[in-house]
C-alpha cells in the first residue's frame, strides 16, 4: 500500500502545542513535532518501507506505528482512495491560492454562533473597552464644512446605472466640500443607536457586523481644492480631518498602490484601515476577520455611489503595498492595518465601447 501525505495541510504552534490542521473537514489536532519530518517522507506515494530507509534514524517500528497513527488521524491518505481524489481536487480548484486562503476559508467554516456570554457582556462595558472613536488628539486638524450636498439626492437607479469604475482623471483638483460630504455620508454617522448595556453604537449608512465600525479613514489628498497635499486621518466624532504629515504627490500614490492604472491621477485616495480590537472584543471566533472584509466592501460600495452622485468618477482596490501604507498612515500593523484603497476625481469621460459580436465570440459563455 503506497501513501502520501495530504496537500491540504497547515501545521503551525499554538500555546506550546505543534498543531496539525487539515482541511476542508478536519479539525486540527497536536502531535509530536517528529510528525512534520515523519508526513515530509509520504510527499509522494510512498510505502511505509520506503518511508522507514528515508528515515534512516529512526527504527521500521516507530516508523510503522507513526504510520499506523498518521493514517488514522487522515493526515496520509492512500493511493486511488476517496480522501486522495478530494485532496487532489482541492488542490487543482485552489491553485495559486493555496494554502493561505484556501486554510483560511476552510478553518473558519461551520462556526458556532452563541449569544455573547456574561462575561463577555460585562467585559465589553468594562472600562478600557476599545473607543467608539479613532482620534489624535495632539494632530493640526481642518474642521469640515458640513453643508448640504444636494447631488446626493439623484435617484437611485439612476446612480446604479451610472456607477463606473474609472481610471483616467483630469487634472482639476475635487473641492474640500465635495470630500467632506463623501466622508461624511460614507465615513461618518448616520445616527447612534441603543445597544442596551453596551451602550450608544455608531450606525453608518453601509451595514457593519454588531455596529462594531471597526473600519476607520485615512485621506491621502494630492490634488483637493483648499487643502495643501498631505495625509489626514478622517476624525469621524468631529467631521475633521488630523494632519499625520504633510505633502503627497501622485508619484507618492502610485508607489503605495502597485503603480496601478489611474492611480497617479485620481484626486485622492481613502485608505480603508481596521481597528481590529474594536471587532475583536466582541466576535472571538477567527470567522470575524471575513466580516471585516466584507464590511469594507459594503463602504466601498458606498463610496462608489455616494462619488457618483456627486459626479466624481470611483475605483477602489486590494493592490497596494501594506508595509509602505501602513508605515506612511504611522499604524503599527498589529493593532491597525490597511484593508482596501478608495480613489476618486473628476473622470475623463472615455466610455468603454458597448460590447459586440466579436467580444462575445472571445467570452466563454457556458
Amino acid at each position: 500500500m503506497r501513501l502520501r501525505r495530504l496537500r491540504a495541510v497547515t501545521c503551525y504552534w499554538h500555546e506550546g502545542d505543534f498543531v496539525v490542521h487539515a482541511y476542508p473537514d478536519r479539525a486540527p489536532m497536536a502531535l509530536h513535532p517528529s510528525a512534520a519530518e515523519i508526513l515530509g517522507a509520504f510527499e509522494t506515494w510512498t510505502t511505509a518501507a520506503q518511508a522507514a530507509t528515508a528515515l534512516g534514524h529512526l527504527t521500521p517500528a516507530a516508523v510503522d506505528k507513526a504510520v499506523t497513527t498518521l493514517v488514522e488521524c487522515g493526515l496520509l491518505v492512500e493511493e486511488g482512495g476517496a480522501e486522495a481524489d478530494q485532496d487532489d481536487r482541492l488542490t487543482r480548484a485552489w491553485g495559486p491560492w493555496a494554502p493561505e486562503a484556501a486554510f483560511f476559508h476552510y478553518s473558519t467554516r461551520d462556526a458556532s454562533f452563541e449569544p455573547a456570554s456574561s462575561e463577555l457582556r460585562a467585559e465589553l462595558v468594562k472600562d478600557g473597552r476599545p473607543a467608539l472613536f479613532t482620534e489624535y488628539p495632539a494632530a493640526d486638524r481642518v474642521l469640515l464644512p458640513r453643508l448640504p450636498a444636494p447631488e446626493l439626492s439623484a435617484p437611485l437607479e439612476a446612480v446604479l446605472y451610472r456607477r463606473r469604475t474609472h481610471r483616467a482623471f483630469t487634472a482639476e483638483p475635487v473641492a474640500l466640500s465635495v470630500v467632506a460630504a463623501l466622508l461624511s455620508v460614507v465615513f461618518g454617522p448616520a445616527d447612534f443607536i441603543d445597544a442596551d448595556e453596551y451602550g450608544a453604537l455608531i450606525r453608518r449608512t453601509s451595514p457593519g457586523g454588531g455596529a462594531r465600525q471597526e473600519l476607520d479613514a485615512y485621506l491621502a489628498a494630492p490634488n483637493i481644492a483648499g487643502l495643501a497635499p498631505g495625509l489626514f486621518h478622517y476624525n469621524t466624532r468631529e467631521h475633521s480631518l488630523e494632519l499625520l504629515s504633510e505633502g503627497f504627490s501622485h508619484q507618492e500614490a502610485a508607489r503605495l498602490c502597485a503603480h496601478q492604472e489611474g492611480v497617479d491621477q485620481a484626486a485622492f485616495l481613502i485608505f480603508v484601515v481596521a481597528a481590529w480590537e474594536r471587532m475583536r472584543v466582541k466576535y472571538r471566533h477567527p470567522r470575524a476577520y471575513r466580516v471585516s472584509l466584507l464590511n469594507a466592501g459594503h463602504l466601498g460600495q458606498t463610496f462608489a455611489l455616494a462619488a457618483t452622485a456627486l459626479g466624481l468618477g470611483p475605483f477602489q482596490s486590494a493592490a497596494f503595498d501594506d508595509t509602505a501604507v501602513e508605515k506612511q498612515l504611522r499604524l503599527d500593523g498589529i493593532t491597525r492595518s490597511a484593508l482596501y484603497v478608495l480613489a476618486a476625481g473628476h473622470p475623463r469621460h472615455e466610455p468603454a465601447a458597448p460590447a459586440g459580436l466579436p467580444a462575445f465570440r472571445r467570452a466563454t459563455l457556458r
